[in-house]
């Protein structure tokens, strides 16, 4: 056995290894991400938002290596502060959230709060139609998701009224989601929520569900289209007063997405 050609074949390993190491771009500290788009009715928990008519949307997200993660995410053309809580300003949605996701037990655990702000609206205002009937429609939640493979369980609580809806402290969203690879840029997403509103009546408490297919088309754009629907009452809490149409009515919608 030659010796000096075990230790230089050895040595030329070693060197080989290292410049192969040194070669492989580091992690970055954090990423930062824009999105910008539209969908044909902008909905929240089955819930119209725009009275079934089309929202522009954007946002940004941050994301840490090491778990945490800050994000903003807005929305036009909102209609339900003014025709629901009989408002008269609340024309868009600015949401703000942070976090930290984390691994443990073969789990990944998302832990965070989010606040959905509608700026300048003066829901439950004196002089409006809802005054001492609604309290102003911002509202915070504090959230922890737990994710196995491509399904999320996620629960949210409110801290303080819901979407202005008076009395309504501590108001509870159950949230099963799944995302399924199905090839070919596909992603099919089942989901069913389960939203509870206290001191309500009629009874604010309902079940949502959706089916949605989307379609990565390359170079950061996506399509979206999805089936929306509600167990909720067409005669109960969601139905608008003033011309008797119902929030939260079953439909298909469609969206676009760029994202930077």
């Amino acid at each position: 056995m030659n010796t000096s050609k075990t230790v230089l074949a050895a040595l030329a390993l070693i060197a080989g290894s290292a410049a192969l190491a040194q070669s492989k771009p580091a992690e970055p500290d954090y990423t930062l991400a824009f999105n910008v788009g539209a969908v044909s009715d902008y909905r929240f928990r089955g819930i119209t938002q725009t009275a079934n008519q089309p929202s522009l949307q954007a946002g940004v997200d941050y994301a840490h290596k090491g778990g945490f993660y800050l994000g903003a995410w807005a929305a036009s053309n909102l209609k339900w502060i003014k025709e629901f809580n009989g408002a008269s300003k609340g024309d868009y949605e600015v949401d703000l959230y942070g976090g930290y996701k984390f691994t443990a037990m073969g789990l990944g655990f998302d832990v965070g709060a989010i606040t959905y702000q509608y700026p300048g609206n003066d829901s439950g205002a004196t002089g409006t139609t809802g005054a001492g009937l609604y309290s102003k429609a911002d509202t915070t939640e504090g959230y922890v998701g737990v994710t196995y493979g491509p399904i999320t369980l996620k629960y949210s609580q409110s801290f303080g009224d819901f979407l202005g809806n008076l009395n309504s402290n501590g108001s509870r969203y159950w949230d099963l989601t799944a995302n399924f690879d199905l090839g070919n840029g596909l992603t099919l997403t089942p989901h069913l929520g389960s939203q509870t509103v206290p001191n309500q009546s009629p009874s604010a408490d309902y079940t949502d569900y959706a089916l949605t297919l989307t379609k990565d088309l390359g170079k950061g754009f996506s399509a979206s289209v999805a089936v929306v629907g509600t167990s909720a009452s067409s005669s109960g809490f969601y139905l608008q007063s003033s011309d008797g149409r119902f929030l939260a009515k079953e439909g298909a919608f469609v969206g676009v997405k760029y994202t930077f």
